[in-house]
């Protein structure tokens, strides 16, 4: 009898079980490029831990409860997707639902933040239920060909507009003419940019293992040797869950506050906002990622929706903004991954970013801006998958995709895809092509905007 087998490392039964849980294997991975991933997607949107605590203190909120918070949602979120779904979608406190619920419901409107809290609690209750009744699912089923491909394309070139701003590549028109403009194209942080772009670009095409995520630790060490802006804080600080005054947020949604006439509107405001903002990243996201099935629908694709919508319950009752799958995701799919094991490593890694807040400040935007540029240049390819034969519905998909950027809203391209596609089809005498679902959801998105109540 053979005793080889106890000379074998111990490690090789659990990387095999990681392997059959995950489907690495199966969908084409490695554990190497899943780790790769997770660490890209991860360092690609582990800025969101400075800018909501920051955009939610200007609130009122208490920045340091508030940073526990967001990486808490973000640990969550994505180890319900890693391991529950298993796709490679990261979850985090969405910027613009923070905005919204940071400026319009507790500046603007005056509510206060356990009201705030409240509505978010009851956002993500709300959004749950949509999504397990399988609306949300029915949405992603009636979504039109074109529109589905527009909204890939569309945030393809929004991923490219946000990093380009980022940086200051590209800027707002202080003056009278087009909105935006050109930056400081000599400035370091557009320089370094623009460099990572086309490393990334000749590190790709060689096929560079971890290419993405190598510029951007080389471009965050060249930050810290060259920009004064990048400073070394630490490693280590300890987290505070409580405020100055001794008081956490954790439990303290006032739900019966958040169900009053005053606030009900902006509840079903970002209901409604995240489900088509959410809803078409997820989409935009598998498809880059070739996790379709043979219908063009995400594999595991109701496990997906109801994983965000439920961090979203989930942010409510830890003090932290709605929460949504990031499109910074993507990242990580064209870094290689396919599986929920990219997405776990980025729970697990906000888990560690709790007690180690100091280094979020060694990552500058210009280290992750070419990575999101080269997202969406990707992601722009879609193009070549919209049936031009069918003009309505190309031209559809591609209105959607424009008016994604130009309005620097997701919904809002969707929703003026949705309306042009079902007048097309009429003017066109081609209303057999129409599904009802296609009709319901135009005239509810068109409603939705008509009333006033788009965020």
């Amino acid at each position: 009898m053979s005793h080889t087998s106890t000379n074998q490392p111990q490690s090789a039964p659990s990387k095999r079980s990681i392997d059959r849980f995950f489907y690495i294997s199966q969908r084409g991975s490695s554990v190497k490029q899943e780790l790769i991933a997770g660490v890209t997607t991860f360092l690609a949107m582990v800025y969101s831990v400075i800018v909501v605590p920051n955009m939610l203190g200007d609130a009122g909120f208490d920045k340091g409860t508030t940073f526990v918070a967001t990486c808490l949602v973000a640990a969550f979120g994505s180890l319900v997707m890693g391991l529950w779904a298993k796709l490679p979608m990261a979850i985090g406190c969405a910027i613009s639902l923070t905005a919204f619920t940071a400026f319009s419901l507790v500046l603007n409107q005056g509510v206060s933040i356990p009201v705030a809290l409240g509505a978010v609690f009851l956002m993500g209750v709300i959004f749950t239920f949509i999504t397990v009744t399988g609306i949300r699912q029915w949405i992603l089923k009636n979504l039109p060909m074109g529109v589905a491909h527009g909204t890939g394309i569309g945030i393809g070139l929004f991923l490219l507009l946000i990093a380009a701003n980022g940086v200051g590549l590209i800027t707002k028109n202080p003056g009278p003419g087009l909105p935006v403009e050109l930056g400081h194209i000599t400035a370091l942080p557009v320089v370094m940019s623009l460099f990572g772009l086309a490393a990334i670009f000749g590190l790709e095409s060689r096929r560079v293992p971890g290419g993405i995520l190598l510029v951007i630790v080389v471009l965050s060490i060249l930050g810290l040797i060259f920009d004064p802006k990048v400073t070394f804080h630490g490693v280590f600080a300890m987290p505070s869950l409580t405020d100055a005054k001794g008081e956490s947020l954790i439990g303290q949604m006032d739900i019966m506050g958040a169900l009053t006439p005053a606030v009900i509107p902006s509840v079903l405001a970002l209901v409604m906002t995240a489900i088509f903002d959410a809803t078409g990243t997820i989409r935009a996201v598998a498809g880059q990622a070739n996790l379709l099935d043979k219908n063009g629908q995400i594999i595991n694709g109701g496990k997906a929706l109801t994983s965000d919508s439920v961090s979203s319950i989930f942010a409510g009752l830890v003090g932290g903004a709605p929460a949504a799958v990031y499109i910074e995701s993507a990242a990580g799919t064209a870094a290689g991954g396919k599986t929920g094991l990219t997405a776990a490593l980025v729970g697990l890694l906000f888990l560690l970013m709790i007690f180690l807040a100091p280094l979020s400040f060694l990552v500058p935007s210009y280290a992750t801006a070419p990575a999101l540029m080269y997202v969406g240049l990707l992601m722009m390819g879609n193009v070549t998958k919209i049936n031009f034969d069918d003009k309505v519905d190309a031209l559809s998909g591609l209105m959607c995709a424009v008016f994604i950027v130009l309005s620097c809203n997701i919904v809002t391209g969707i929703m003026l895809g949705f309306a042009t596609l079902v007048v097309g089809r009429l003017f066109a005498g081609q209303w057999r092509k129409l599904n009802p679902g296609s009709v319901i959801i135009a005239v509810i998105l068109v409603a939705f905007y008509a009333g006033g109540w788009a965020i």
